[in-house]
């Protein structure tokens, strides 16, 4: 019997995915307002009704895609994190890597600004929604890690304040920079700046405001 339960949770799982690739897929050719549950269900090849089965809604779809986003962006973090020695290091790495991550994935990016916009009871999330935030709060673990890491090898000040609170300004600050960064290249050029200059001005405001007294190891 186990063998059958197993099965079908895997053939489950297999059409929630072929859905959630094909909202996904239709999503980055032709942004979220453009997306219907009938497009979804052309998409998969399945039935409008079959659709409705695995969620309720096209709210309840884009969540399942925005854990998608954040697990992509964990990742991302993860790897950024990875290539640096230093705390701070490896805050600017992510930071770098949150504004690369926006322009090569802008339905994500645009998934994650949604998120940002939905007022949540927590008391009433349902299990599609609470994923997310799960996702959403290993995101900031990896960031809260580095901080520490910088807090102990000296790179990041002492007395910078509590760090899931930090984590969240660092998210909106990049998360903002990131925005304009794809939205308003062309009236930043317009005004003599272009997009890499914003980059690193940003980052050197980064690391000027967490700066600690430690100096970067020598490779």
């Amino acid at each position: 019997m186990s063998y059958i339960a197993d099965r079908r949770q895997e053939e489950k799982d297999r059409r929630r995915n072929e859905i959630v690739d094909a909202a996904e897929s239709l999503y980055r050719e032709l942004g979220w307002e453009a997306v219907t549950m009938d497009a979804v269900a052309r998409k998969a090849r399945l039935s409008r009704a079959l659709v409705y089965v695995y969620f309720k809604d096209k709210s309840e779809l884009l969540l399942a895609i925005t854990e998608r986003a954040m697990e992509v962006l964990r990742t991302r973090f993860e790897e950024a994190g990875a290539r640096a020695r230093m705390g701070i290091d490896q805050i600017e790495a992510m930071g770098r890597a949150y504004m690369a991550y926006g322009l090569e994935f802008p339905h994500y990016f645009d998934a994650c600004a949604r998120l940002e916009l939905r007022a949540s009871d927590p008391a009433e999330r349902g299990p599609v929604e609470a994923a997310v935030f799960q996702m959403g709060m290993k995101v900031h673990d990896v960031v809260v890690a580095s901080l520490e890491a910088g807090q102990r090898d000296g790179s990041i000040r002492a007395d910078v304040g509590d760090l899931q609170v930090t984590s969240r300004v660092l998210w909106g600050f990049t998360h903002g920079l990131t925005q304009i960064a794809i939205t308003k290249a062309g009236p930043l050029a317009e005004a003599g700046i272009s997009v890499t200059q914003l980059t690193q001005q940003a980052i050197a405001m980064i690391r000027y405001t967490l700066a600690g007294t430690a100096r970067p190891l020598a490779d």
